[in-house]
C-alpha cells in the first residue's frame, strides 16, 4: 500500500516536530482517533460492577489524544511512545496520564501485574518494519508480546486498532501473540466496507473467552457511524489542542479537588510553561 508512514521513516523520525503538531491539530485525524479508541475501551470489556477507575496502558500514545478519551470515561492511564515530539505536544496539552519515552519494540518496562488493561491505536504496525540491521521483527514482536503479557493482571485485555499491509503480517502478528502466552483473536469492524473497515486484534491473559461481535456484519455502510458526543469531543480538542491557558489549568484543578484528588496549591507559577521532560 503506497504511502504508509512506516514506509517512510522510522516512528521516532516521521513523527517529528512538524509531524506531531499536524497530527494534533488535524479535525480528522481527532475524530478518527476518538472513535478507534472509544471502541477499543469497549472491547476491553471492563468489568461494569467495578466502580472503580482502571490504569490502562496506552501503547503508542503520541500526543495524548486517546488518554483525553481514557479520561473522559474516568480511568487513568500511562503513555508509551517512542516518538519524543508527540510526547512533548501531550505535555503541553497537559493530559492527566504519566508519559513514559519508550521503544515497545525493546520490552515495556512495567512492574508485573501493573494494567488492568491495554490499548493500542495505530501503532503495531510499526514493529512490523526492519528499521535498523538489528530490528528483527519477529523477535521485537515476541518481546513486545511477552513483556505486555507480565505488566497486564489477570483475565486483563488488551486491544490493538492497526492497520496490517497483507495477510502476511497478520499472521506474523498473531502468531508472535499466541507465542507469547495470550488468547484472542482478531475482531474486523464493518468488513465490507473499503472505507470504514477497521482491524482490531483482542488479546486476554486469562484462557479463551469469545471475542466481542464485529460491527457492520452483513452491512455495507462506508461509514462508522459518528455520534454527537464523539463530534462534540473533536470539536473541543481541535479548539483547544494545547491547554496550557490559566483559566483551563485552574478549572482542571478545581474539578479534581471535587474528586477529592490531591491537587497542588494554585500559584503564580500555576500554568506557566514547563520545560520539557524528555
Amino acid at each position: 500500500m503506497a504511502g504508509r508512514p512506516e514506509h517512510k521513516a522510522p516512528p521516532e523520525i516521521f513523527y517529528n516536530d512538524d509531524e506531531a503538531q499536524k497530527y494534533t491539530n488535524n479535525t480528522r485525524i481527532i475524530e478518527i482517533q476518538v472513535q478507534m479508541c472509544e471502541r477499543a475501551i469497549e472491547l476491553l470489556a471492563l468489568d461494569p460492577d467495578d466502580d472503580g477507575p482502571r490504569l490502562i496502558c496506552d501503547i503508542g500514545c503520541g500526543s495524548g489524544l486517546s488518554g483525553s478519551v481514557l479520561e473522559e470515561q474516568g480511568h487513568q492511564w500511562i503513555g508509551v511512545d517512542i516518538s519524543k515530539f508527540m510526547l512533548e505536544v501531550a505535555t503541553q496539552r497537559e493530559v492527566e496520564g504519566d508519559l513514559i519515552l519508550g521503544d515497545m519494540g525493546q520490552g515495556m518496562p512495567f512492574k508485573a501485574g501493573t494494567f488492568d488493561g491495554a490499548v493500542s491505536i495505530s501503532a503495531l504496525q510499526w514493529l512490523c518494519n526492519a528499521d535498523k540491521k538489528s530490528h528483527i521483527p519477529q523477535q521485537r514482536l515476541h518481546k513486545f508480546f511477552t513483556t505486555l503479557l507480565s505488566c497486564l493482571t489477570r483475565n486483563a485485555r488488551a486491544v490493538f486498532q492497526f492497520y496490517p499491509e497483507n495477510s502476511a503480517q497478520l499472521e506474523l502478528i498473531t502468531s508472535q501473540a499466541t507465542k507469547a502466552g495470550f488468547f484472542g483473536g482478531l475482531v474486523v469492524d464493518y468488513p465490507n466496507s473499503s472505507k470504514a473497515k477497521k482491524y482490531f486484534l483482542v488479546l486476554t491473559t486469562g484462557g479463551i473467552a469469545k471475542l466481542p461481535a464485529a460491527l457492520g456484519t452483513g452491512e455495507t455502510e462506508s461509514q462508522v457511524p459518528y455520534n454527537r458526543k464523539q463530534a462534540a469531543y473533536a470539536k473541543n480538542a481541535r479548539g483547544k489542542p494545547l491547554k496550557k491557558s490559566r483559566e483551563w489549568v485552574l478549572a482542571k484543578k478545581e474539578q479534581r479537588r471535587k474528586q477529592g484528588e490531591d491537587t497542588r496549591k494554585d500559584s503564580r507559577y500555576t500554568a506557566r510553561k514547563r520545560s520539557g521532560r524528555f
